[in-house]
C-alpha cells in the first residue's frame, strides 16, 4: 500500500497490458502512474499528510521538573547493515539518539530504557538495542545507567516490554523519545498498556505551517515524506482496528 510500491506496480501493470489486446487501457494506466508519481514526489501532498502528525503533540515543556526515566523508541539503527559490517549503523532518525543523551546529560537521576530488538520478519540475532547502546554509551551516557529492552518487534511490544522491565509507580513520570510523526501513535500504544508517559518529539520532517502547500523541486524529498507519511496513517489505521489505540490519532491529554 506504500506510495511507491503501488506506483511502482501500476507501471509494470501497465505495461504488462501494453503487450496485449488491452494496450488502450494499459496506456491509461500508464499516464495515471505518471500523473500520480508527479503528484506524490512534487506537490504538498507529503507535507498535508505529515502535518497532522507531527503538529499533534508539543515540545515537551521542562518546567514540570525533572523526570524519573527516559524511554528510547528504536527505529535508528539498521540491525542487518550493522551486523554486517560489525558496527553500529545509523541509517536515519539519529536525533532519537541525539536527544536522550542531551537529557540524560540534564537529568542524571533519570533512568535510560533503550527499547528495541528486530523488526525483520525474518527470526535475526541482530537486536537494535545491542548495536544502539555503543552509540548512546559513546554520547555520555554511562553503561551502568542504561537499561535495554531487545526483545520487542514493533511499538506494541515496545511498549508491553518496557512497562514490564522498569514496573513504572504511579507517581513517577517517564518521557517518551520519538520521531515526531510517530509520536501520536506511540502515545496511544502506551497509554492503552497502561504506562503514562510524557510526550518528546523529535526528528522533525517539515518546519511547520508555512511549509504546508509548499511544491518540492527534488523528487527523493518529496517521494520520502510522503511515504513516511502513508507509512504512519497506515500504522494508525491497523493499531486502531486491532484495538492497540483508543483513538485513531491521539493527541495530548486523550486515551
Amino acid at each position: 500500500m506504500l506510495p511507491i510500491n503501488l506506483l511502482v506496480e501500476l507501471g509494470i501493470l501497465s505495461l504488462l497490458l501494453m503487450a496485449t489486446r488491452f494496450a488502450a487501457l494499459g496506456r491509461k494506466f500508464a499516464v495515471t502512474t505518471l500523473v500520480l508519481l508527479a503528484l506524490t514526489a512534487f506537490s504538498p501532498l507529503g507535507n498535508l499528510l505529515l502535518y497532522p502528525l507531527e503538529s499533534r503533540f508539543p515540545a515537551w515543556d521542562p518546567s514540570r521538573g525533572a523526570p524519573d526515566g527516559i524511554i528510547v523508541l528504536g527505529g535508528s539503527v539498521d540491525t542487518d547493515l550493522s551486523a554486517a559490517h560489525r558496527t553500529p549503523v545509523v541509517s536515519h532518525a539519529a536525533d532519537r539518539l541525539l536527544a536522550p543523551a542531551e537529557l540524560a546529560r540534564r537529568y542524571p537521576n533519570a533512568r535510560v530504557v533503550f527499547t528495541g530488538g528486530s523488526a525483520n520478519l525474518v527470526a535475526t540475532e541482530a537486536k537494535e538495542a545491542d548495536y544502539s547502546a555503543p552509540i548512546l554509551e559513546s554520547l555520555g551516557i554511562p553503561k551502568e545507567r542504561l537499561i535495554l529492552e531487545r526483545d520487542s518487534r514493533n511499538t506494541w511490544e515496545n511498549a508491553i516490554f518496557t512497562k514490564k522491565l522498569v514496573a513504572p509507580k504511579p507517581d513517577e513520570r517517564w518521557l517518551l523519545v520519538t520521531s515526531a510523526f510517530h509520536m501520536p501513535r506511540s502515545m496511544g500504544i502506551f497509554r492503552k498498556a497502561g504506562f503514562d508517559v510524557e510526550a518528546y518529539p523529535v526528528d522533525w520532517r517539515m518546519g511547520g505551517r508555512d511549509e504546508l502547500f509548499e511544491f518540492t523541486r527534488n523528487a527523493a524529498d518529496g517521494l520520502g515524506r510522503t511515504e513516511v507519511a502513508v507509512r504512519e496513517w497506515i500504522g494508525l489505521l491497523a493499531y486502531r482496528l486491532m484495538g492497540r489505540t483508543g483513538e485513531l490519532l491521539p493527541g495530548p491529554g486523550k486515551d
